[in-house]
């Protein structure tokens, strides 16, 4: 007893600065754990309001949560002595060993997560992305999926789509038909101009407003282009563009307005001999 008395008088300083060392290391922690689980719970409500789905929730602040925590017992190790410039120098090696191994699911899953943050599309709108159009059926971490037109599963790697340009046909609420219409040089342009424009105004499916547009695009090669221009709701797109082409046709048809083929004037000139 004497001797265990008389060690802790010569190093008691020793002894209680390693105590010290001790405790700051243990507050370090649980302040650490603290800050972890505060954190992962103001991103886990944050990112629910965004209507995020709720298992790309749980990954991301789980992922969160635990690179915090390694920083905490990192920090707290160091606090009592312990060198964790090995234990860092070996992650970083993992991590980069890791990250070259998996860096197309990487990158797949980084563009993941900003679809689902920023939301450019959601499941059910029509879109071009990835050099794929069609219907988005699922957002996924890794891929999205989609229908086309034709029916056809369409599995789009997320870095694909990020990479590129994406069109939201069904952003908006309404959407412009775009179409020309050519018509014969002989043919009677303000007659024509009137068809179209009756035949626009008794399609209930075409907006009041914006007002749509019937204007001379071109004097082209061999015909006058006619642009058509009438505002539909995004559903009645393609049903407004093809009633409205067949339309044309068969009233151009009844009033004998002339739809040209493509055609060339050649002129044959011959030498006069004395």
């Amino acid at each position: 007893m004497e001797k265990i008395t008389q060690l802790f008088e010569e190093n008691h300083e020793l002894l209680l600065a390693y105590l010290l060392q001790l405790v700051a290391a243990i507050v370090i922690f649980y302040v650490g754990r603290m800050v972890a689980k505060a954190l992962r719970r103001f991103l886990e409500k944050s990112l629910l309001k965004r209507s995020v789905d709720k298992a790309v929730v749980s990954f991301v602040c789980g992922i969160v949560y635990a690179v915090i925590m390694i920083a905490t017992v990192l920090m707290a190790l160091s606090q009592v002595g312990v060198q964790t410039t090995s234990f860092i120098a070996i992650l970083g090696a993992a991590g980069l060993a890791i990250g070259l191994a998996l860096q197309g699911s990487l990158a797949n899953f980084a563009s993941g997560i900003l679809i689902i943050l920023f939301r450019p599309f959601k499941s059910g709108d029509f879109i071009d992305a990835g050099g794929i159009t069609g219907t988005v059926d699922k957002i996924e971490i890794f891929q999205t999926i989609m229908k086309t037109p034709d029916n056809k599963l369409v599995i789009v790697p997320n870095a694909q789509i990020t990479g590129s340009a994406i069109t939201n046909y069904s952003a908006e609420a309404t959407r412009r038909v775009d179409l020309t219409i050519g018509i014969s040089y002989d043919s009677d342009l303000r007659k024509a101009k009137q068809i179209l424009e009756d035949i626009i105004k008794s399609d209930e499916r075409v907006l009041a407003e914006p007002a749509a547009a019937i204007k001379v695009g071109a004097l082209a090669d061999s015909s006058v282009n006619i642009l058509v221009r009438p505002w539909v709701k995004s559903a009645d797109y393609w049903g407004v563009y093809w009633d409205t082409l067949e339309k044309v046709k068969l009233t151009f048809d009844e009033h004998g307005i002339g739809i040209p083929f493509p055609q060339m004037d050649v002129h044959i000139k011959k030498d006069k001999q004395e």
